[in-house]
Formats: C-alpha cells, sequence, structure tokens
C-alpha cells in the first residue's frame, strides 16, 4: 500500500509521497521527551560549534554565517543577530512546512540564540588551531543538524528553504546547502582574512559531507 513516510535527505526530513511501504512495519512517532531531548542535545552541538568557529574568526553557511557577518562588521552579539535574522522565515515555514515544524524550528533558534549568549561565559578555551576547529566544528554541526532533522526542526533561514525546495522540487537538500554555505563563507571575504575564510569553507565541507554520508533515504523510520 502507498503510504506518506519521511525521507531523509541533505539537512532535514521531508514527506515521500507514494513510497511503498510494509504494514507489517509501520512508522512509530517520537514521543514529547524524545523530540525535547533531540532538539536541546543537537543545539547545544551546534552552539557549541557556532562558539568554536567564533573562537578562531570563523564563520559558517546560512542564517548563521550572515549573523556572523554582521557580527565582525558591527560587534552585535551572535545570538541577538541570529535570532532577529531568522524571524521572516517563521511564516514561510508556516505555510509550507506546517506548524509542527515552525513550532519546533522556533524553539530550536530561541535556544541556540540563548546559548550563544551564555555559554561563552560559562567556559573559556585558551588555545584552539583553526584546522582544528573547523574539522570538530563541521562535525558538530552536522551531528546537531540531523539530530534536528530527525525530530521535524531545524535551526531555520537557509535551512527552510532547503528544505521545501527538497519536498517540492525533490533537489538534494545537503547539496543546496552546501551551494548556499560556500556563497555566503564567500561573501565573509569583505569582514574577515582569508585564510579564515578557507577554514570555514573547510568546515562547511566536512558538515555538508557528514549529512550527506549518514542522511540519507531509508535509514530512519521514526518519526
Amino acid at each position: 500500500m502507498a503510504v506518506n513516510r519521511e525521507a531523509e535527505d541533505g539537512l532535514g526530513t521531508v514527506p515521500a509521497i507514494g513510497e511503498e511501504m510494509s504494514t507489517s512495519s509501520p512508522v512509530h512517532v517520537h514521543t514529547l521527551f524524545e523530540d525535547a531531548q533531540a532538539i536541546f542535545t543537537g543545539t547545544l552541538f551546534v552552539s557549541l560549534a557556532l562558539i568554536l568557529f567564533a573562537q578562531v574568526g570563523m564563520l559558517t553557511g546560512g542564517t548563521a554565517g550572515a549573523a556572523f557577518v554582521l557580527h565582525y562588521a558591527t560587534g552585535i552579539t551572535l545570538g541577538k543577530l541570529f535570532f532577529l535574522i531568522n524571524l521572516p522565515f517563521y511564516w514561510f515555514a508556516w505555510t509550507r512546512m506546517g506548524r509542527e515544524f515552525t513550532f519546533k524550528t522556533f524553539i530550536a533558534i530561541s535556544m541556540l540564540s540563548a546559548m550563544m549568549e551564555w555559554s561563552p561565559k560559562l567556559f573559556a578555551i585558551e588555545r584552539l588551531h583553526p584546522a582544528y576547529a573547523a574539522v570538530l566544528g563541521g562535525l558538530l554541526l552536522g551531528s546537531g543538524c540531523l539530530f534536528l532533522a530527525r525530530h521535524r526542526a531545524s535551526l531555520g533561514g537557509a535551512t527552510i528553504v532547503t528544505l521545501y525546495l527538497q519536498k517540492a522540487y525533490g533537489w538534494r537538500a545537503g547539496k543546496v546547502q552546501m551551494g548556499i554555505d560556500c556563497t555566503i563563507v564567500l561573501l565573509a571575504l569583505t569582514v574577515i582574512e582569508p585564510a579564515r575564510v578557507g577554514y570555514s569553507v573547510l568546515a562547511a565541507v566536512v558538515m555538508n559531507l557528514f549529512i550527506w554520508i549518514n542522511h540519507k533515504p531509508g535509514r530512519y523510520a521514526v518519526l
């Protein structure tokens, strides 16, 4: 029997219409606790990655990357900028991706903004090489995004757009996200030195390769 199921690809989960699925293998739904712990853990992983990047003058892509560019240009804190930049995307998420996705995304973005504001006050990093920050940060970002995507949440902005394009047109979200990320990182040449941009590109490649390898249709059957 043809049913709707969540197909995983790129940075998120979106419905795959008409995929054959055995009635003997029902899709289980996440509990509220499972959603809560995954959103918290995923957001924490992402916040740690962004703190690493800020420590060495790097940045990432998407709306977080836009927040980094404005942060380096104006000195306004990352948490405030990230929260404000994502505000226009909630309407798009509400109308295109549904209420559940929008609500979870709002929670994740609010938590990430708060973590970026407060985490630097809770711990300090004395020594960190940009190459190490790029690899570790990229893996943390990829892991965090998978946690969120598998529980129907995102960190807003570009991710919402990539998920919609995947849902509507079948475009691989990971590839679209990589294109957006690399574009924003290249724009950062106006505010940070080229070497830091190079490390930022490395982080984007590590993150998206991790997602591309680990987030494919048929590997995850719980919603």
